[in-house]
């Protein structure tokens, strides 16, 4: 008995854990790719290769805008960091 209810604590405390963890990437997802797509578009791209990373990047967010609408918040922000360093590659012309 006792172990019964050590048990249901645990996974009580695991569930519990879980969701605040989701809702804190929820949050900077959502803030990551507001700023994101503002640098997007006021990205100015450089030659070709800027172009390439310009357009890397655009796939990116719209990756990660895809993971935010599945809530899939831990890749939505990986994502977005992917895509914000290709936007200063586009604008240094890489």
């Amino acid at each position: 008995m006792r172990n019964s209810r050590f048990f249901v604590m645990v996974i009580l405390f695991i569930f519990i854990a879980g969701c605040a963890a989701k809702k804190n990437f929820r949050v900077t997802c959502a803030s990551e790719l507001d700023v994101a797509w503002k640098e997007l578009d006021i990205a100015k791209a450089k030659g070709f290769s800027g172009t390439v990373s310009y357009t890397k990047a655009a796939g990116l967010l719209s990756l990660a805008k895809s993971m935010q609408t599945v809530e899939n918040f831990d890749n939505c922000v990986r994502h977005v960091k992917d895509a914000r360093y290709y936007i200063k590659q586009s604008r240094l012309g890489r």
